[in-house]
This record gives structure tokens, C-alpha cells and sequence, in this order.
């Protein structure tokens, strides 16, 4: 079959001609998407968001992405409208790629936080770099735990003691397995059937009540809570890099693949304004990793 094709394209002007056809008409094509991404002005920075997400985002304005919508939508002059969608299985698809609209347009152009290389959109350059943490409360007999390293070399009679909260996949879970701690684990699940369910509430609930005394959290939503709850001290201790063990992640900004300008743009945003947002960040509690900048985000021609 190889073979075969090999020796019809081999055959004459005709395969050749319509190749070159082919390719002016693509570079003919992507050379106006090009024009057109900047000829039509935004009138609005229409942002992909999660409703129920803090403290990421949430209907009501209150999250750190909310508020970096609302810097970004100043230094644009543009009024921030947002696009809803519980951020799980799908979230892309029915926000930033969805185009099913009266006029073919798409719902949103930009989401706040996805992991840096992210595989389902272009991604800027990092705005955020943190780590997952071992959480517990303070007072209630965890105290001597100051590092992974102290929990990894505990006695017998002190993992006894551990009621451990994990989720069904995560670095935590993996370092739980790892450090033979498994029986002491509680599961819970990363994605219920309830969009209002959120990470944090291992904390604010399940934690604070007793049901489980130590969990590992990525560290903005372990910061955030440990800052919101007031009755209890939470004790926040980031967790480092092991061999075969990732902890630490970058975000960054995602816009669709194919449009170079925009993602530049936004990447400019964050570069311009980043002061700013750290600020917006420490005001959340998110405990911060100076940031490795390794170029300008993900690939623009993928298409997957």
C-alpha cells in the first residue's frame, strides 16, 4: 500500500500540482484566521470559569481568578462577562471551544488556571507556581509533624494514630501508597455528582470536624482555608519533589489553540501586571514557588 502511493505520486505534474494547491490554500486560510483574529475588536474579555470553585472562582466574584478577570478587564478597558461550567470532564469543550451560538461565535476566550502545558488548550506563561501541602489542625496531637520526612518515619504507634484524607489520584494519594500508610487512608472523591462539592471542603468540613486529622491539598486551596477558617489553626506545610513523586505545578492561562496574538497578549498581561497579581495571590493565603519561566506556553498549531 506504501509502496503503491509512492509510485502514483510519483507519476506525473498532477500530484505535485495539487500539493502546492493544497499548501496555498492552507497558508491562504490560516493567513486569514491571522487577519481576522486582529481585525474583530473584543468587546468583552469573556472568561471560562468554574461557579462553585473557590478559591479559584465562583459565581459571586469572590475567587483570586475573579479577581485577576477584573485586573485584566481594567488594563483592557473591557467589561469582564463570564461563561459557567463546573471545571471537570467536558470544561473545554462546552466553554472555550464551544461555538454553538447564534452567530457561530464562541462562548469564552479565556480560561484563568490551567496547569502549565496543558494538553487541551494554548497556554501562556505561568502566573502561579505552588506546591500540594500536608495539611492538619494544630493542638490535636500532629504537632510534631513538621516536614514529608517526619510522617514518613513515624513509629508504629503514631501511624496508628493517622486517619489520613485522600483523593482517588494525586501526588498525596501516591505518597501515601508509597510511605506504607495506606491503611490509615480514608478515600474521598476528586469529582463527586455534586457541581458544589469542592477540594477545599476536605478542609473546612471533614478536617475541622475530626473526621480525618492530616490530608494533603494543592497548596492555593490548603492556604485559603487555613486563612478563612478562624475557630482552629491550620497548619500548612508544603510538600517537596521526590524521585518519581511531583508535588510542585506552574499555572498558567489558556486560550484555544491557533490564536498566537491573543495568547502573546494575555502572556504580556501577566508579565506587565505580575506584581499584581502575587498580591492578589498572598491576599488568598496561596503559599508561592519563585516561578521558572521556560518560554512563552504550549504549542499554538495543536489541534487536539
Amino acid at each position: 500500500m506504501f509502496m503503491a502511493q509512492r509510485r502514483r505520486s510519483r507519476g506525473g505534474h498532477g500530484a505535485r500540482g495539487t500539493g502546492r494547491i493544497l499548501a496555498a490554500a492552507l497558508l491562504a486560510a490560516a493567513s486569514c484566521s491571522a487577519m481576522a483574529e486582529q481585525a474583530l475588536p473584543r468587546t468583552a474579555l469573556r472568561v471560562c470559569a468554574d461557579p462553585f470553585n473557590l478559591p479559584m472562582s465562583n459565581r459571586e466574584g469572590e475567587g483570586y481568578e475573579n479577581k485577576l478577570a477584573e485586573l485584566f478587564g481594567q488594563r483592557l478597558s473591557l467589561p469582564v462577562v463570564y461563561e459557567w461550567f463546573p471545571q471537570r470532564i467536558g470544561f473545554i469543550r462546552n466553554t472555550l471551544r464551544n461555538n454553538e451560538t447564534e452567530d457561530g461565535s464562541y462562548k469564552c476566550d479565556l480560561v484563568m488556571g490551567v496547569i502549565e502545558n496543558f494538553e487541551l488548550a494554548a497556554t501562556t506563561r505561568p502566573y502561579l507556581h505552588s506546591s500540594w501541602a500536608l495539611v492538619y489542625v494544630k493542638g490535636r496531637g500532629l504537632d510534631y509533624i513538621k516536614s514529608q520526612d517526619d510522617l514518613k518515619n513515624l513509629s508504629d504507634e503514631q501511624k496508628a494514630a493517622l486517619r489520613i484524607g485522600v483523593w482517588d489520584r494525586g501526588p498525596g494519594t501516591d505518597f501515601v501508597f508509597q510511605n506504607g500508610l495506606m491503611e490509615q487512608a480514608t478515600p474521598f472523591q476528586s469529582m463527586s455528582g455534586d457541581a458544589r462539592e469542592n477540594p477545599g471542603k476536605i478542609i473546612s468540613r471533614d478536617l475541622v470536624e475530626d473526621h480525618i486529622n492530616l490530608t494533603f491539598v494543592w497548596g492555593p486551596i490548603a492556604g485559603y482555608y487555613a486563612k478563612q477558617i478562624k475557630d482552629q489553626e491550620i497548619v500548612v506545610i508544603p510538600m517537596r519533589n521526590e524521585p518519581g513523586l511531583r508535588f510542585d505545578f506552574q499555572i498558567s492561562m489558556a486560550v484555544r489553540f491557533g490564536e498566537k496574538a491573543w495568547k502573546d497578549q494575555v502572556s504580556k498581561l501577566i508579565a506587565d501586571n505580575q506584581g499584581e497579581i502575587d498580591t492578589i495571590l498572598a491576599d488568598y493565603g496561596v503559599p508561592m514557588l519563585p516561578l521558572v519561566l521556560r518560554g512563552s506556553g504550549s504549542d499554538d498549531d495543536d489541534d487536539d
